[in-house]
């Protein structure tokens, strides 16, 4: 066990007023145990963290929290722990009182660190110009008209694999594939695995099913000139009109998504608790 007290940031950023009480209330619940210290309470999204030391950043609300939270470290990543207060959280999946029952592990440093594969996602404009962004969850190239499909090409290490005619695909991180990827029907993927899933959304031939590979590789997407109206969304946070003759490419990023996990809350504990797979459904008796 550490001697020096455990450093916490509690990040409760959010307009809505459950989340903001319930940030106060476990600030000064925490400020009254041993071994515990809050270095900041942050309740804006403008508050830079770079400079605050601390051990774990505490994250209320829900997977989306998390998410805004990792995309205001940016390139200077830090270990999370969300506590949830919402309904579905994967990442998130302390609730308020489970996380107060902890409080003692947390201070005997009795949790471990996973880290998570996060992308870069280049837009490359036809013009030459680029623009680059640092995701966790997903980039997605989306038809933006609902009653219009759009081509999409693939290609991984330069190498075509296909054309998808969807009205949409999705590039997701192991960490993104239970949100819009799994909607879609692609897979679940350990968190931690060091491989991207590509999801088409409604594709028009059923032998196009989602596609797992390595995490390695380069993987480019680009608009046939067929396909008009699309634009390209990251992890739902940027939003940015694509054209044919521009090109996205989603590498690995060289930081890590940390999660904090503590005992007895493993993936497939998550899982188990959030799907229902504790066991065998249960039905009414008639």
């Amino acid at each position: 066990m550490s001697d020096s007290p455990l450093k916490l940031i509690v990040l409760a950023r959010s307009d809505v007023e459950r989340v903001q009480r319930a940030g106060q209330e476990l600030v000064e619940f925490l400020r009254t145990q041993s071994g515990v210290q809050v270095v900041a309470h942050v309740e804006s999204e403008t508050q830079a963290l770079d400079a605050i030391e601390s051990d774990l950043i505490l994250v209320l609300g829900g997977d989306g929290a998390i998410l805004r939270a990792c995309h205001q470290l940016g390139r200077q990543q830090r270990p999370i722990l969300g506590v949830n207060l919402g309904r579905l959280g994967f990442l998130a999946d302390l609730s308020p009182d489970e996380f107060r029952e902890m409080i003692p592990r947390l201070v005997r440093r009795e949790f471990r660190i996973v880290e998570n594969l996060m992308f870069e996602c280049l837009l490359r404009r036809a013009d030459g110009s680029t623009e680059t962004f640092l995701g966790l969850n997903e980039s997605i190239v989306s038809s933006a008209n609902s009653l219009q499909m759009i081509e999409v090409r693939l290609t991984i290490n330069g190498e075509l694999v296909t054309t998808y005619s969807c009205d949409g695909l999705i590039i997701s991180s192991p960490v993104g594939s239970t949100a819009h990827s799994l909607s879609a029907g692609g897979p679940m993927l350990r968190q931690n695995l060091p491989v991207f899933v590509i999801t088409p959304i409604c594709p028009h031939t059923l032998s196009n099913r989602p596609l797992v590979d390595g995490a390695e590789g380069v993987y480019s997407l680009s608009l046939t000139e067929t396909s008009k109206d699309a634009f390209l969304v990251v992890d739902g946070q940027y939003r940015r009109p694509l054209n044919v003759g521009d090109t996205v490419e989603v590498r690995r990023a060289p930081v890590t998504f940390k999660l904090a996990k503590l005992p007895g809350h493993s993936y497939y504990t998550v899982l188990q608790r959030k799907l229902g797979w504790s066991g065998q459904p249960h039905y009414p008796s008639r």
